[in-house]
């Protein structure tokens, strides 16, 4: 362009003219100039057109044309650079092109050279621009002179654009002879004329003149003129700026039309309606005033959209000016007129301008500070008329004891004219009811507060406040559908639910406003009434408890409010003829009200809807564990399912409609009416299930099936299980899926097919539309993001008790072929897919074999870390052969004396061989974190990626054995020579339990090592020999414990025989057994089950691990027959001692599988008390003691009963060394039971960082089964055990020992 032509200068200009017009929209539209500079920057991006347009395409060319050459040759040596190994990747040929490019000679040459020819083409534009404005304003300047008057044309409203208005432009000789005009002094058709020549003029002409502090005189003068058509041009004036100008000039005109207004309301001479004669909006004088009042308002709701632009003294100009107005109070002597604060009410009756003021912090703060400091006659007025309304409600009871309706005079559809007192009252009472609710939000607002109201003695506190809310909810009138004021949204008791909802939401606000026992007994006064009986007089009683059901459910929803609820933060205020706390009023009514006991509701329309609202509060309870224990004496749970059953079989008998008969409106809507109800029972049962005991309770009522079913359809509409639910069905099925009833539930209801048909979906279909830019590292990940969901999902279904009722004592099918369109529909079919994958028709049937394959081992690998699931797995599918036969198909033969031999195999690395290996590794030798070496299952980067040996037969390689020396004997250790002295001579008497247990709570304290070996074995059986002895002690009668010799049992079961296996491989890599220990393991197990087995009640049920005896494997008492060094005599005798204590109950799960001393329907349940009691408790102490911990399962969608169930089965086999799990046993022998729950508290404690860091990877539930519990030993939490038991023993001991049935 340095040989830039005159040609090419009218070119430029031609085409950067179209360029702007075809922005101009964008342009114009733009609030400032800075945001114009920003839209053209921004153009490309938003602009369709943008490379279409002729100016974009005459810069593209010249641009190439100049630096085109410079741009090869930076590409070409920079890709010669990549070829040599030097670059890396286009992103960075890219930008070394364009640094390159931007630094070269050429570039600076074209920037110089374009800037100066776009200088001269824009000012050329500017100057063009200018003529074409002087030729305008001449045109303008002849057409005045033709049309004198023609500018005086009103034909714009207060609401037209700015951009279809005319202005005439007017300088200051002008504008001081339009003051002098607008003079009271002259002629009124002076005033007029002028008038519509300031509405013609631009409003920052007027605002920046130096007559505008004349001008807004005379404006505040006009706006009381008589005359309503020129007190309505000036309206237009002020409505026309404050659409089109800045707030610094806007707040001037604000401030002095709230400040006329105020001198309005203090003027004798205005007229102003005397409350008593009510307003009457055709009245000219109120229309002029409610135009003002509304224009203000218009201008309070749009204000704050852009204050916070401008200086901070600005927006406090405005909000005083309108504190103050709101403030007026007008004094006269004969009647009382009505407040500014009444209009205000009128045009803005939810009092939306002080929701946006307190919005932001910005405005918040100042509006709060000037409330505090000037105007806090402000709020003090919006609660005497709250107070007022109240004491006007409650007056308006008759002497039958109902509510006079008071606004029912207007029950017309015709458009409304008057308002009468009571309405203005009412309007009034909803716009400071809006303001308080709006203020109670903030702490600053809450501040305020208590406040001294006239005529009362006592401050006003929040807690008054509130109450005085729930007071009118229950006293508020009844609200014909008609009338106006109190239709739709605006009924009393619906508005001040709404502000307590709102309370409710907000932690802060609720543990001020409402978390306290004087707001509940208020809450719950009506109730405890119609309780009792007494009379109560209620407006809408099925409104009004619709709405105290509403709030009630969103204070039990979070821990601060439903511990109130359940016990009650203070001493609870005295009730007359009632002692009950607020969870037990609130049950005791569900009841009354499922029974349909209560008189007043009787034949009720909304008896349904009012049923739901209640039964949701308990369902907020006792889907808790805390609140399930304090409603379970109610037995809600079986009120429920009557009413269900009822519901269901009326629901039956509701006749088919018949085409054209006059009720089949009626008949649909009662047979609809029925569907929610049945709907909302089923759900309100289902909800049962989020605890261990509920989830029994639920099994119990014999509505499992039906509740899981709901469940399913529910999910399968993506519904959520309530409103307060923010994580959908995780938790529940996670809770169902621990027990094998829960388990044959989800598989009959179609759940388990579901989840298998999805699994598949995206594991051997996958997704299309996925793009692979690059190839997946080595190695692939394991399990796909995609797969991830149904990963978590299979985990969590698939507990012990689960597996075995899906596929115990099940072959697989092994089919000789597999049809592509096969879809799996159960879990043995995805063992038989994508684990036990062991011959070619499996292989061939998948589409993407290695990675379904993996998903599959990682499944295995999950599972097996269940040991009762490994021995049903390996009993029934031998898969350990199956991955051998795997590993050794994957491997380079070297010798046929190795193909023999199956040794000196070169083994293939890749994903499978790793995963096989880890998991043969992981079935084949048990041990805690410091007894076994498991492989990891990554490649390493290197010339060695894998150094672990694998194998492809047994025994294992050595490396994978941790060293275990025999430990020396510490028999001669004085504290535990001490202890076991007395237990060999027991002094029995009072109190001699709590002194063995102090000795034995000093040596863990001090020296935990001591308890292990011989010392362990001689302290737990004298202790518990001693224990069964003593009458009090001895939970299970020795009668009942004896073996009935005519119970034979010829042979172990294979599961048994794999677990004796493994026992007795631990016991001799521990050094504990000697080599003939198997036969003495097998006589005790035989021994057990015999024993065990005439204690088993005769059950019906269709239930596959309640068809004989115990189907797992009796961990317990394989590890006393390790504590007892394999001696058989020792072990059989502790055993049968200790199956008299309670204690056996819950370490011993054998002991009470379908037991005779548990109730009959827990028995057909065939859950055990490990997971409905201990297990249940330590969710309950979870939420307590581990707040994060307990949030962290619920959003993973997993429970830590179900994890829990695990460890205390397997006697936490695995998971902890040996030495922790003696501490274990003996811990729970002699300090009780519950230190069960405190020692799975304690390892939650200690893995609390953990669980947070694998609940955000979403790998929560893969990462408790199979980790160990590395760095735990029970004596580093003894003391914290014993600060558990002084706050819970006396709860959970006592619940523990509720157990057993009741003889009669």
């Amino acid at each position: 362009m340095s040989h830039f032509l005159s040609e090419d200068e009218a070119r430029l200009q031609s085409m950067l003219r179209q360029l702007l017009q075809s922005v101009k929209e964008k342009i114009t539209g733009a609030p400032s100039v800075e945001c114009a500079e920003e839209i053209l920057l921004h153009l490309e991006e938003t602009d369709e057109n943008f490379h279409n347009y002729e100016f974009v395409k005459y810069l593209r060319q010249y641009i190439s044309s100049i630096l085109g050459s410079v741009i090869e040759e930076e590409t070409e040596k920079c890709t010669s650079a990549q070829n040599q190994g030097e670059g890396s990747g286009y992103d960075t040929l890219v930008q070394h092109v364009t640094k390159k490019t931007r630094e070269s000679n050429e570039y600076r040459e074209m920037m110089h050279s374009l800037k100066n020819v776009m200088m001269v083409v824009v000012e050329s534009l500017i100057n063009k621009f200018e003529e074409d404005q002087m030729r305008y304003k001449e045109m303008q300047r002849k057409v005045k002179t033709e049309q004198p008057s023609s500018y005086y044309t009103d034909n714009c409203s207060d609401s037209d654009s700015s951009f279809n208005q005319s202005y005439t432009f007017m300088n200051q000789e002008q504008l001081q002879q339009l003051v002098e005009r607008l003079d009271l002094a002259q002629p009124k058709e002076v005033r007029q004329e002028a008038m519509q020549t300031l509405c013609s003029a631009p409003p920052s002409d007027i605002l920046n003149c130096e007559s505008w502090t004349n001008i807004r005189k005379h404006l505040a003068t006009a706006l009381s003129d008589p005359d309503s058509n020129f007190s309505d041009k000036v309206l237009k004036f002020y409505a026309k700026t404050f659409s089109s100008s800045p707030l610094n000039m806007t707040r001037e005109l604000y401030t002095s039309l709230a400040k006329y207004l105020e001198m309005y309301f203090f003027s004798e001479d205005n007229y102003v309606p005397a409350m008593s004669i009510g307003i009457d909006i055709s009245n000219p004088d109120i229309i002029r005033l409610l135009k003002k009042i509304r224009l203000l308002n218009e201008y309070q709701r749009e204000v704050p959209s852009f204050w916070i632009r401008h200086p901070e003294k600005y927006m406090e100009e405005i909000m005083e000016s309108t504190l103050s107005l709101l403030s007026v109070k007008r004094e006269s002597s004969h009647t009382v007129s009505l407040d500014p604060v009444y209009f205000l009410a009128l045009v803005d009756l939810k009092a939306v301008w002080f929701k946006k003021w307190m919005h932001a912090y910005y405005s918040r703060t100042v509006v709060l500070r000037l409330l505090e400091k000037r105007y806090k006659s402000l709020i003090i007025t919006s609660v005497e008329q709250c107070v007022s309304y109240l004491e006007t409600c409650e007056s308006a009871v008759d002497a039958t004891g109902r509510f006079n309706s008071f606004s029912t005079s207007h029950n017309s559809n015709k458009q409304k004219n008057c308002y009468t007192e009571k309405e203005l009252q009412y309007i009034y009472f909803v716009h400071s009811l809006s303001l308080l609710g709006r203020l109670l939000i903030y702490k600053q607002g809450r501040k305020l507060f208590p406040i001294q109201l006239k005529n009362k003695k006592d401050l006003m506190s929040l807690t008054d406040l509130v109450i005085m809310f729930t007071r009118l909810i229950y006293c508020s009138p009844n609200c014909p559908k008609a009338v106006t004021v109190h239709s739709a949204n605006y009924s009393p008791g619906g508005l001040i639910t709404d502000v307590l909802r709102i309370l409710c939401d907000r932690k802060e606000c609720a543990t001020e406003c409402l978390y306290t026992n004087a707001v509940i007994e208020a809450l719950l006064q009506p109730i405890r009434y119609l309780l009792n009986g007494t009379e109560v007089h209620l407006n809408c009683p099925e409104t009004t408890l619709i709405h105290i059901a509403d709030i009630l459910a969103r204070i039990a929803a979070v821990d601060d409010g439903l511990s109130l609820l359940l016990y009650g933060g203070e001493k609870p205020s005295a009730v007359e003829g009632s002692s009950l706390g607020g969870a037990d009023t609130i049950v005791q009514f569900t009841k009354k009200l499922l029974d349909e006991d209560v008189s007043v509701l009787s034949g009720t329309e909304m008896l349904p809807v009012l049923k739901g609202a209640f039964i949701f509060v308990c369902h907020q309870m006792y889907s808790t564990c805390e609140g399930l224990e304090v409603l379970l004496p109610y037995h809600l749970h079986g009120s429920i399912a009557e009413a269900w059953k009822k519901t269901s079989l009326l629901s039956e008998r509701i006749p088919t409609p018949v085409a054209g008969a006059d009720c089949l409106s009626s008949v649909s809507q009662e047979s609809q009416s029925f569907v929610v109800m049945e709907e909302t029972l089923l759900d309100d049962l289902l909800n049962f299930a989020a605890t261990p005991k509920g989830l029994l309770l639920l099994q119990n009522t014999g509505t499992i099936n039906e509740c899981v079913i709901f469940m399913f359809n529910r999910f399968t509409k993506n519904f959520h299980v309530s409103g307060f639910e923010k994580f959908g069905y995780g938790v529940i099925v996670s809770q169902v899926a621990a027990t094998a009833s829960g388990a044959a539930a989800l598989q009959s209801s179609g759940f388990i097919k579901a989840l298998v048909t999805e699994l598949w979906s995206v594991l051997e279909c996958g997704r299309d539309d996925v793009r692979v830019t690059h190839p997946r590292s080595t190695p692939v990940d394991p399990i796909d993001r995609s797969c991830q969901k149904s990963f978590l999902a299979l985990i969590n279904l698939l507990s012990y008790p689960a597996v075995y009722e899906l596929i115990g004592d099940q072959e697989i099918p092994n089919k000789p072929e597999y049809s592509l369109r096969e879809v799996p529909t159960d879990i043995i079919d995805i063992v038989d897919r994508l684990i036990i994958v062991n011959t070619e028709a499996k292989i061939h049937s998948l589409f993407n074999y290695e990675q379904s394959h993996i998903f599959g081992l990682r499944l295995l690998n999950v599972l097996c870390c269940d040991l009762d699931t490994l021995l049903v797995l390996e009993s029934q599918y031998k898969v350990s052969e199956v991955l051998l036969e795997g590993q050794r198909e994957n491997t380079i033969h070297v010798s046929e004396t190795s193909r023999i031999l199956f040794c000196c195999r070169d083994f293939i690395i890749d994903g499978l061989s790793v995963e096989r290996n880890h998991i043969l590794v992981r079935i084949n030798h048990v041990g805690g974190p410091t007894e076994r070496i498991l492989p990891p299952r990554i490649l390493h980067k290197g010339d060695d990626p894998y150094p672990w040996p694998m194998f492809s037969s047994y025994p294992l390689p050595m490396c994978y054995l941790a060293e275990f020396p025999r430990k020396t004997d510490t028999r001669q250790d004085g504290d535990a020579s001490k202890l076991l002295c007395a237990l060999n001579n027991p002094d029995k008497q009072l109190g001699w339990i709590e002194d063995i247990q102090r000795q034995f709570c000093e040596i863990m304290e001090n020296k935990p090592n001591v308890i292990s070996g011989t010392n362990l074995a001689e302290l737990i059986e004298k202790f518990v020999l001693h224990l069964s002895e003593t009458p009090s002690e001895c939970y299970f009668s020795s009668r009942e414990c004896e073996a009935d010799t005519n119970v034979q049992i010829k042979t172990l079961s294979s599961v048994q025989q794999l677990g004796i296996k493994m026992t007795i491989s631990y016991g001799k890599h521990l050094n504990l057994l000697r080599e003939n220990a198997e036969d003495d393991l097998c006589h005790v197990l035989m021994y057990c089950e015999k024993f065990l087995k005439q204690q088993q009640a005769v059950v019906r049920t269709s239930l596959r691990g309640l068809w004989g005896g115990y189907a797992g494997y009796d961990w317990f008492a394989s590890s006393v027959f390790l504590i007892m060094m394999g001696n058989r005599e020792k072990t059989l005798h502790f055993l049968h001692q200790i199956s008299h204590l309670l204690v056996s109950a819950f370490l011993w799960i054998p002991r009470l599988h379908s037991s005779i001393h548990l109730p009959i329907d827990t028995a057909v349940s065939g859950i055990h008390p490990v997971y409905f009691c201990s297990a249940h408790y330590v969710e309950m102490l979870l939420k307590a003691e581990l707040p994060l911990v307990s949030s962290a399962f619920h959003m993973s969608g997993f429970t830590s009963s179900q994890i829990c169930q695990q460890w205390l089965t397997q006697c936490f086999w695995n998971y902890m060394d040996w030495s922790e799990i003696c501490h274990y046993i003996a811990i729970c022998i002699f300090m009780g039971p519950d230190y069960q729950i405190y020692i799975c508290i304690s390892v939650f404690k200690h893995l609390q960082q953990e669980i947070l860091q694998h609940t955000q990877t979403q790998d929560l539930q893969v990462f408790l089964k199979e980790e160990a519990l590395h760095g735990f030993q029970v004596s580093d939490y003894f003391k914290y055990m014993e600060n558990l038991a002084l706050t819970y023993r006396p709860v959970l001991l006592r619940d523990m020992g509720n157990i057993r049935a009741q003889k009669t």
